[in-house]
């Protein structure tokens, strides 16, 4: 079965959405607090992207909604599990079964293959690769010609694409992606997400992504505006004329 068609027979409960309850952040030193009482949720089966000037807490938010980082206050509800409760131990398992993030930086391994960085997560959670499922994923990315060269030998987008394999490969309900676009060009960026519209439509996946970029926003489902740690704003209905004209609003 396709690793992006898996999920379609699963029902709207079994496909985990996301919810920020008064969520703030506060880090020690000059950043201070990044997020003041954030409460927003992200829908399930449908792809959300949070927008905002630049240091307005966007991947914070990210970070906290993924489990990456824990809340100063508040919670953060994956299902019936509040994330900012967790152990360790506890936000590992959850990261690494219920829960896929797509790095800015790619984050692959240098030393190892296309083909081994999509398996890393498997071993990682004590499962043995299925070369089958690996090459599936490099398929569904358009890599698995690929599959033997190490992140050097790719170019940008083909190490997000990897990056994506990577996620897809463990098969999580949510997938958050930071700036999946922001250093690829034009062409290569639609690629990357006519990838995340996939994983909605084609696999009933929830998709969250922080961008800067107003053509990535406008296919997503909802955009969220987040100004200086406080969420302003929401559009059900995103098109680039009005995500510009909002930008204009933020530049003036």
């Amino acid at each position: 079965m396709s690793l992006l068609s898996a999920a379609t027979t699963a029902t709207a409960q079994d496909v985990p959405a996301t919810r920020l309850v008064s969520v703030s952040k506060t880090y020690p030193g000059a950043a201070g607090t990044v997020l003041h009482g954030v409460s927003v949720h992200f829908p399930q089966r449908a792809l959300t992207a949070v927008m905002g000037p630049s240091g307005s807490g966007k991947t914070t938010l990210l970070h906290c909604a993924a489990g990456l980082d824990r809340p100063t206050e508040g919670q953060v509800l994956l299902g019936d599990t509040d994330l900012a409760t967790c152990d360790e131990r506890q936000l590992t398992l959850i990261r690494r079964g219920r829960v896929g993030f797509v790095f800015q930086q790619f984050n692959l391994l240098p030393m190892l293959t296309a083909y081994e960085n999509v398996a890393l997560p498997l071993r990682l959670d004590g499962r043995r690769p299925d070369r089958a499922r690996i090459l599936e994923a490099l398929r569904q990315v358009g890599l698995e010609k690929q599959a033997g060269r190490r992140p050097a030998q790719l170019s940008g987008g083909q190490q997000q694409r990897v990056a994506i394999a990577r996620t897809l490969v463990a098969e999580p309900g949510i997938v958050y992606a930071d700036e999946p676009t922001g250093s690829l060009d034009r062409a290569t960026g639609r690629q990357v997400m006519g990838l995340l519209r996939d994983l909605v439509d084609r696999a009933g996946r929830t998709v969250v992504m922080v961008t800067h970029d107003p053509a990535a926003a406008a296919r997503a489902d909802r955009v969220v505006y987040l100004v200086d740690g406080h969420v302003v704003g929401t559009d059900p209905a995103p098109t680039v004329e009005r995500i510009n004209a909002r930008l204009t609003a933020w530049e003036n």
